[in-house]
């Protein structure tokens, strides 16, 4: 039996992409997208509004569409939620608890929550951080994400309920466009590089991040919560890798495929961001309790970005 799956934040960079993979595997009648935001129209393939920080609507929602399974996207990023501090901790910690309180009042089986690498702070080892590393962040973001980790595990264990969490790197994406969040150079930059040659990037060249391409995030997301629950050992947010690299190296890749790119950088507040966080990941957990394994490094991910956002532009352009 297919689950009756409800996402929020659907209107997102995760969940734009997430809600069509989604509803492709579970049909379209199969999964409610929902967003603070609503989109025009109405029909299949439409989303519908849902303010998470509003409880009495969480669980309204939940019981009209009957949900078993919730993707529980909606948040503030994290170069926003130092802009505002206290709408990041409004949405990401009273959203998260609502979702929670009502998956249990509801008979939810199965939560899928998105933690971060935000979750560490500059006292993480910079290189391979383990997935027990300390976990101290320097931002609200991170702060409502190591919170959120450890409420994820308070419902899990208190009301026995199957939360399942990673630790996403910073998100690549050809769909859609950048939400706040401190990676958002490595989506911003193939716009331009596509669009003007030329970029200004507001980190340094040489500040190493752990990234990872949006299909192998959807994969994992789904290759997660479909694993036997008995494989599942953590409950507050699995580490999740698949390459790191600096702005440089992935300007020199984009350069590779146009000649003539340029880059400049000016770093701005997001740099003390950046530099708080590991430059790689350890995500052993993950592959041995689950099998996760990722199938895009920097250069198979450079070329397939540049030739899907090339191939949207051009037919936008073409309209």
């Amino acid at each position: 039996m297919s689950p009756s799956v409800l996402v929020t934040g659907a209107a997102g960079q995760i969940g734009t992409e997430l809600v069509r993979v989604l509803r492709k595997k579970y049909g379209t009648e199969g999964v409610t997208a929902t967003d603070k935001v609503v989109r025009p129209g109405s029909g299949p393939g439409t989303i519908v509004p849902l303010d998470v920080t509003d409880r009495a609507s969480v669980e309204r929602a939940f019981r009209e569409h009957a949900i078993d399974t919730v993707y529980h996207l909606a948040a503030v990023l994290s170069a926003l939620g130092e802009e505002n501090p206290d709408l990041a901790w409004d949405v990401n910690m009273k959203g998260l608890k609502n979702v929670l309180d009502s998956s249990a009042a509801t008979g939810v089986r199965r939560l899928f929550w998105p933690s971060s690498i935000g979750v560490f702070g500059p006292d993480a080892p910079k290189m391979l951080a383990p997935q027990d590393a300390p976990l101290n962040p320097t931002t609200m973001y991170g702060v409502t994400k190591v919170a959120g980790e450890l409420l994820c595990r308070y419902y899990s264990l208190k009301h026995d309920l199957d939360v399942r969490s990673l630790r996403y790197p910073g998100l690549i994406s050809s769909e859609a466009k950048p939400g706040g969040g401190t990676t958002d150079y490595a989506v911003e930059i193939f716009y331009s590089a596509l669009k003007s040659r030329a970029y200004t990037c507001f980190l340094r060249q040489d500040t190493a991040l752990p990234m990872m391409y949006m299909p192998d995030a959807l994969r994992a997301t789904v290759q997660l919560m479909e694993a036997d629950r008995s494989s599942v050992k953590l409950h507050g947010g699995y580490n999740l890798s698949a390459m790191s690299f600096t702005p440089a190296e992935l300007s020199s890749e984009i350069q590779k495929r146009i000649p003539g790119f340029s880059v400049a950088y000016a770093p701005d507040q997001r740099q003390k961001i950046a530099d708080s966080w590991p430059m790689s990941i350890d995500d052993s957990a993950a592959r041995r309790d689950w099998g996760w394994k990722p199938e895009y490094d920097l250069p198979s991910m450079a070329a397939d970005m540049l030739a899907r956002l090339g191939s949207r532009l051009q037919t936008q352009k073409d309209v």
